[in-house]
């Protein structure tokens, strides 16, 4: 038996428990984790309260989750498709199948990479959702030396992942942000812009000579706000306001377009490095998981929240 979050019908918080299950067994091609950490993620609320059921609908009882980082408990070669991992191997993964909020998890080894000993247990095991969208995201901007960009929810888990990567591709960047994060975004490269009232003068004076791109983590009128900067919508990416994708024909990248694992590798090596850092808002025993989505859904984390089961 291993314990892992379940809920059993669309609804707030509360319908969050934490219940003893069976222990997964890996498949050919498989690996049997035993998680060290398990980030959640703003999307994982909005299919827990069933805003998403047209999108992706959830099966009852359901498990929450993608990111996980573990160790390797078992494993079962696929001859097809031999892999390199072993028990006792330290690794940074993902499931698709919304179960990484567990003690036990099986993933497929194509979706596993060897966690680097310089990235901490928590970083690795919130890497997955949010780095694969922001990379997926700076990379569908096309951003180049000389560009000026704006990431809105700058502070947020998937924008300062953004922003650090938009800064490592050259770009002047400048971030949407609370005024408590703004020391943070200027210690990383980025000019910091309060959001609210007023917003696109603000952009206008950072930015005389223009915005060329923009990235939306948040929705709420972004996307206007970037057409109306004078951005070209095939330099818009959002990975936050589905309507505007189709009213406006802006991009939508995001974690599916990242999801791999050499995604993973290469943004884990660049945490070793040094070059990337991915803040860490909290952290919160599995039992705690309802406390954890409380403080996520206030919508104020700079960085990421993290489960440790």
């Amino acid at each position: 038996m291993a314990r892992a979050v379940r809920f059993d019908e669309y609804g707030s918080v509360d319908v969050l428990q934490v219940v003893e299950v069976d222990a997964p067994s890996p498949g050919a091609g498989e690996l049997l984790i035993r998680v060290k950490a398990a980030g959640i993620n703003p999307g994982e609320s909005k299919i827990r309260e069933g805003l998403l059921h047209d999108r992706w609908p959830s099966t009852f009882p359901s498990g929450q989750g993608s990111d996980l980082a573990g160790v390797v408990e078992q494993v079962q070669h696929d001859p097809a498709h031999p892999d390199d991992f072993s028990v006792g191997d330290e690794v940074i993964g993902f499931t698709d199948n919304r179960s990484s909020q567990a003690e036990l998890v099986v993933i497929e080894a194509a979706n596993a990479a060897r966690r680097p000993p310089e990235v901490p247990w928590e970083v690795a095991g919130s890497l997955f959702v949010a780095g694969a969208t922001a990379w997926a995201a700076v990379r569908a901007v096309v951003l180049a030396p000389g560009d000026t960009v704006v990431v809105a929810g700058a502070a947020g888990g998937v924008g300062s992942i953004s922003v650090q990567l938009a800064v490592r591709a050259g770009a002047t960047v400048i971030g949407l942000a609370g005024e408590s994060n703004h020391e943070w975004l200027r210690a990383h490269g980025v000019v910091p812009v309060p959001y609210g009232d007023g917003v696109a003068g603000r952009i206008r004076e950072a930015a005389p000579h223009g915005v060329d791109a923009f990235i939306d983590t948040v929705g709420a009128g972004y996307v206007e706000l970037a057409i109306d900067l004078g951005v070209t919508p095939a330099r818009i990416d959002t990975i936050a306001d589905f309507p505007a994708i189709e009213k406006y024909g802006v991009k939508s990248d995001g974690n599916a377009a990242g999801a791999s694992a050499a995604t993973l590798a290469e943004l884990a090596a660049l945490i070793a490095d040094g070059q990337l850092e991915v803040p860490i808002a909290a952290t919160y025993p599995l039992d705690r998981v309802r406390d954890a989505y409380t403080e996520l859904e206030q919508g104020h984390t700079h960085g990421k929240i993290v489960l440790i089961p």
